[in-house]
């Protein structure tokens, strides 16, 4: 070559190695994929995504609320985030008080795991290897890998199918995927593709191990979930789980035992034996089905009396506090809602009642009520020896008169407005959705004589008790546990 062209190829492909490195200076090579791949999105702006997004989760979805169940899994997702690839990240684990059987991550170091699936678990390592797969997601940046391709709002556009509920015969459908606000948050839940669910699968296995667990549990866990999917197929219920992804039962997947067995056989990792006391604790007494704080899941700030049997809607700023009889609803800045519960002693109407019975013989804005099927009467309190100004009204319901009195310290019409509005959602409680007896899990040792089927003769779960029973223990659809066994029960 001439020398001039050697030069002047020489300085141009310098010129060339500058801006490439100039323009991948903002890019991040994920090492957690066997080949590495360039991610155009820093970590900084990886973490303001995962934040933003974590807030729309919580203000679309109700958090399982257990402190004791929060905790330990915080115990172990943290103890598996230290094993992974990116141990740095800050890493935040949320319980989501729904039935589906799920679990999703957002950037940045965001893992929620929905109840019903954590119904299914047996064990910590199985915990651990739920959270060590979605660790993984994070951390090979699965969703920012699908932002950069342009297919985050292509997933969220087809999502729509209904997750799987737990057959406790509770007539939970689930909610649709849909119902989250996050289109990130969509993304895993609908899964990521054959390719990096498998590599979640291995990277999980990865970190799990050099947390102290077994890689086998990432292969038991997806058996249970299989297991619930083929229940379901054969129950003709059109729905989908976490992880459905393996037309073969796990067990006889190659590519994923080979995964599997590659951790297992790399790992230098001395395993002993969990003790699964912690897991048991902490996983006592969850609910499965349906919730009283999923049953009653408004955006707005409704408040149920489940005494008396009435509900009714606050401002969203409003606190309420309450004994048995009574409920006070209050803004400090601007006033105070009482609501008692009388006996009615005769038969009068709410109009007389507040006459008769309360001694108030002058209203203004005097206004009969009939809402809900419910009679009722409101008006404004004249007290001309105070400045207080006082919105009254009384509900008749169930044998008794519920009164409510809203408290001005002055006369603000744009107050009353409030606690007319607030009085106008005053209905009584529908059938259905005032609390209800929980049905929960319960932990007992296996007796000689044990049989599911004996067991599921007295078992509050209305359809499929047996199968439903051996599903949440991990044996569906035959075996039983040996005499001493840890079960899952349900009351």
């Amino acid at each position: 070559m001439h020398k001039s062209l050697r030069c002047n190829f020489s300085r141009n492909a310098g010129i060339l190695v500058f801006l490439l490195l100039f323009f991948f200076s903002g890019c991040v090579v994920n090492q957690g994929n066997e080949v590495s791949s360039l991610v155009f999105m820093s970590e900084k702006r990886e973490k303001e995504i995962g934040l933003d997004e974590h807030q729309k989760v919580l203000e679309s979805a109700l958090v399982y609320e257990d402190e004791k169940l929060q905790n330990y899994i915080e115990e172990v997702g943290n103890r598996v985030a230290a094993a992974s690839h990116r141990p740095d990240l800050n890493y935040t684990f949320t319980v989501i008080d729904s039935p589906e059987i799920n679990a999703f991550a957002l950037p940045g170091g965001y893992v929620y795991v929905n109840r019903g699936l954590l119904a299914f678990m047996n064990s910590e390592a199985e915990l651990a290897a739920v959270l060590g797969h979605e660790i993984a997601h994070i951390t090979a940046r699965h969703a920012v890998q699908r932002q950069g391709r342009g297919q985050l709002a292509k997933i969220a556009a087809t999502v729509g199918g209904f997750a799987t509920a737990v057959a406790t015969g509770s007539g939970y459908v689930g909610q649709q995927i849909s119902d989250i606000a996050s289109i990130w948050a969509q993304t895993g839940l609908s899964g990521f593709g054959r390719d990096q669910e498998l590599e979640a699968d291995r990277l999980g296995a990865e970190f799990i191990v050099s947390a102290g667990y077994e890689p086998q549990a990432v292969i038991d866990v997806i058996t249970v979930l299989k297991n619930h999917e083929d229940f379901n197929r054969k129950v003709a219920v059109n729905t989908s789980t976490y992880h459905g992804l393996f037309a073969t039962h796990p067990r006889n997947d190659k590519r994923l035992k080979q995964a599997i067995e590659e951790v297992d056989q790399m790992s230098d990792t001395e395993l002993g034996p969990i003790d699964d006391a912690n897991f048991r604790a902490a996983l006592n007494g969850l609910v499965i089905g349906e919730s009283n704080q999923g049953q009653r899941q408004d955006k707005r700030n409704r408040y149920y009396q489940d005494t008396f049997g009435y509900t009714l809607v606050f401002p969203d700023n409003w606190e309420v506090e309450e004994t048995i009889t009574t409920a006070f609803a209050s803004n400090k800045s601007t006033g105070t809602l009482k609501i008692e519960a009388r006996r009615i002693r005769s038969n009068i109407s709410p109009q007389e009642y507040i006459r008769e019975e309360l001694g108030i013989q002058q209203l203004r804005k005097s206004e009969a009520l009939q809402q809900y099927r419910l009679l009722g009467h409101t008006g404004i309190v004249e007290q001309n020896d105070t400045e207080t100004r006082q919105r009254l009204a009384v509900f008749y319901l169930g044998g008794r008169a519920i009164i409510l009195r809203g408290i001005a310290s002055d006369d603000s019409a744009e107050l009353d407005d409030i606690f007319l509005k607030v009085i106008r959602s005053f209905r009584a409680i529908q059938q259905g959705e005032g609390k209800k007896k929980e049905v929960q899990i319960k932990f007992a040792q296996a007796s000689e004589y044990f049989d599911f089927r004996n067991v599921a003769g007295t078992s509050p779960i209305k359809d499929f008790p047996e199968e439903t029973l051996r599903l949440l223990n991990g044996y569906y659809p035959a075996g039983k546990p040996e005499a001493g066994e840890w079960i899952k029960l349900v009351e």
